[in-house]
C-alpha cells in the first residue's frame, strides 16, 4: 500500500481526481485543528526551556533526523545542553518513554536508538510530545534546549524554532494534500517557519518567505554488521556487484548514492521503519548486503557476515546554525503556535 501510494504521489502526471474529494476533507480537519490549538479549545503544552521543531510539510523521510543531530552537534559547542524527543514511529512500546542507546529498535523505534546512540544526548519518546518533554525535564534538569524530531504538525507543544526539512529530488511530489498528494499542509506553510532547509540537490528552484539553506549528508565508513568494530572505506565496494537494502522514506537516493561510489547496485525495497527478518536478507547471487545506517541498527542481531551499514552526517550551512542560535536567544521563549 505504502509503495503504490508513493509511485501515485511522485509521478509526473496530476493527482487522482477520486482522491481529491478526501484531500479537501483532510484540509478541513487540518484547518479546523489549527483553529482549535489557536482559539485555545485545545491547549498547548509550553515547556519550561526553547523548543527547536524539525519537521516536514511531506509524508515520509527528508532527513529530519540527520538534522537534529547535527543541530545537537552545533549546538553543543554553543554552550547549549540539549535533548531530543521523538513520537517514535513504529515503536511497539507505548506511552512516555526515555530510550538509550541499547534497547532494541523495534521495541524503542528505529530513529529514537539511532539518535541516542550518535548524540549521548537524552532522548525521551511519546505521541504526546508535551508529555515526553516534561519527562525528559524532570529526568535531566541540566537540558536547556529540546529538539522535537518531527512534531511540526503537533500543534499542541509550543515552539521557539520551527525548521522544515524538504527533499530536494523529490520536493512536494504532485503538490496535493493527502491522501491525493504526499503534503501534510500547503505550500504556504513554509512562509511561517524560521528556516527550509533543502537535503541534496534540488531539481527545481521554489520561493519562499523564509529563509532557505542547503543540506547534504557524507558518509565517511562502512560498519560491519556482525562486528562494529569492522569499518571499511567509503570506496572499498566500488567496482563490486552489491545488494543494497533500503526501508527509508526515499530509497532511490540511497540507491543512486552507491551507483555514485561505483557500486553496481541490485535493489531491494522495504516499507519506511521495516521491521526485518533474517530471512528477508537472504538474496541470491551471494554478494555484500549494503544499508542504511536507519536499517542497520534493527539488523544488527541477525550477524550477517556480509552486511555492511553507512552512517552518515548532515553537512549545516554555519548560516543556518547562526540563525537558530540568534533566534533561541532573542526570541525571549514566548512564542505559541497560531
Amino acid at each position: 500500500m505504502e509503495q503504490w501510494l508513493q509511485r501515485l504521489w511522485y509521478r509526473r502526471d496530476s493527482p487522482s481526481l477520486w482522491l481529491l474529494p478526501f484531500s479537501g476533507l483532510f484540509a478541513l480537519l487540518s484547518g479546523l485543528r489549527r483553529w482549535m490549538v489557536g482559539s485555545g479549545w485545545l491547549p498547548s503544552t509550553r515547556l519550561a526551556v526553547p523548543v527547536i521543531v524539525v519537521g516536514n510539510i511531506v509524508v515520509g523521510g527528508t532527513g529530519k533526523s540527520p538534522l537534529t543531530l547535527a543541530l545537537v552537534e552545533t549546538l553543543q559547542r554553543r554552550g547549549w545542553r540539549p535533548g531530543i524527543i521523538s513520537r517514535g514511529y513504529g515503536a511497539t512500546a507505548k506511552g512516555v518513554r526515555e530510550v538509550h542507546a541499547g534497547d532494541d529498535p523495534v521495541r524503542a523505534g528505529d530513529e529514537p536508538v539511532l539518535m541516542a546512540i550518535r548524540s549521548g544526548v537524552p532522548v525521551w519518546t511519546g505521541q504526546d510530545r508535551g508529555s515526553a518533554g516534561q519527562a525528559l525535564l524532570r529526568a535531566h534538569p541540566e537540558v536547556n534546549v529540546i529538539i522535537s524530531d518531527d512534531g511540526l504538525q503537533h500543534l499542541t507543544l509550543a515552539r521557539d524554532v520551527e525548521i522544515v526539512v524538504i527533499d530536494g529530488q523529490r520536493l512536494f511530489g504532485n503538490g496535493a494534500l493527502l491522501p491525493a498528494g504526499p503534503l501534510r499542509e500547503t505550500r504556504s506553510r513554509l512562509d511561517t517557519v524560521d528556516a527550509v532547509v533543502i537535503n541534496g540537490a534540488r531539481r527545481h528552484n521554489f520561493a519562499t518567505r523564509s529563509p532557505q539553506f542547503e543540506m547534504t549528508l557524507q558518509g565517511q565508513t562502512w560498519v560491519s554488521l556482525s562486528d562494529a568494530s569492522r569499518t571499511v572505506a567509503l570506496d572499498h565496494f566500488r567496482g563490486q556487484t552489491c545488494h543494497a537494502v533500503a526501508g527509508i522514506g526515499n530509497p532511490e537516493r540511497f540507491f543512486e548514492y552507491l551507483e555514485t561510489l561505483g557500486i553496481t547496485v541490485i535493489p531491494h525495497v522495504f516499507p519506511d521503519h521495516h521491521v526485518y527478518v533474517p530471512e528477508q536478507l537472504r538474496f541470491d547471487p551471494p554478494a555484500s548486503v549494503l544499508m542504511t545506517e536507519k536499517d542497520g541498527i534493527k539488523c544488527r542481531r541477525f550477524e550477517l557476515r556480509s552486511g555492511w551499514m553507512l552512517p552518515v552526517a548532515a553537512v549545516l550551512d554555519p548560516a543556518l546554525v547562526a540563525l537558530v542560535d540568534n533566534t533561541l536567544q532573542g526570541r525571549g521563549h514566548g512564542r505559541t503556535f497560531t
